[in-house]
């Protein structure tokens, strides 16, 4: 199998030496670029087109937030996967990244397992990365507004997987629990994101907060 390429984007060159010893001695995973400033996140994701990219939030030159919303703006369909690596989790520019379209969010403490389990996941896998820290991050820091018109579009079958998916439940975990095929709950997740406007089930669970469906406690 190919191996997963990741662009490592942080101001601090320690940060970015340490998170590529890390991830260059795993086999399935290959560094493939870095970038300082959130200017040049974007030049280098574009050049080189990576699974995963790992950004940080706070960057000289554009920081991560913009960074994310040019990368996934600019590729569509052919977008990376993109991890924010933050120091604190509970951060509103953390929340904003997530707003933009990043998949999930990681921290700089985390013990190095998680950073390779994290790649791996969001290159690889249809569960949500860290399920726990995104609902706190939409739960303190989502907008709230009146219920979203899509929230009564939705079927009782979709809500339940929406649901679900926020809980981090993957396909075939959310199969076992409705007891359907998988084929069936990719078909609502497909239905879900759809409805909701999201691209991936992070922004599906913002938008479960932000329009009403999910409440904080």
């Amino acid at each position: 199998m190919k191996p997963v390429s990741v662009v490592l984007a942080d101001d601090e060159r320690m940060v970015r030496t340490a998170l590529r010893a890390i991830l260059s001695a795993e086999d399935d995973i290959e560094v493939v670029g870095e970038a300082a400033t959130g200017a040049e996140a974007v030049s280098v994701v574009r050049e080189l087109r990576p699974d995963v990219v790992l950004m940080d939030v706070r960057m000289p030159e554009g920081d991560g937030i913009r960074a994310t919303e040019r990368i996934l703006g600019g590729l569509g369909e052919g977008a990376p996967r993109i991890v924010v690596v933050t120091t604190f989790e509970n951060d509103a520019y953390v929340y904003e990244a997530l707003r933009a379209g990043a998949a999930g969010v990681l921290l700089k403490r985390a013990e190095a397992e998680a950073l390779v389990g994290a790649v791996r996941l969001v290159a690889r896998s249809d569960s949500l990365l860290f399920p726990a820290a995104v609902r706190a991050l939409a739960a303190e820091h989502a907008v709230r507004r009146a219920v979203a018109p899509w929230v009564a579009r939705l079927t009782g079958r979709e809500s339940d997987v929406l649901r679900l998916m926020a809980a981090g439940l993957t396909n075939a975990e959310i199969a076992g629990r409705i007891g359907v095929g998988p084929a069936t709950v990719k078909t609502h997740v497909a239905a879900v994101l759809a409805k909701t406007g999201a691209r991936d089930r992070t922004q599906a669970v913002i938008a479960a907060y932000e329009g009403g469906f999910m409440r904080a406690g």
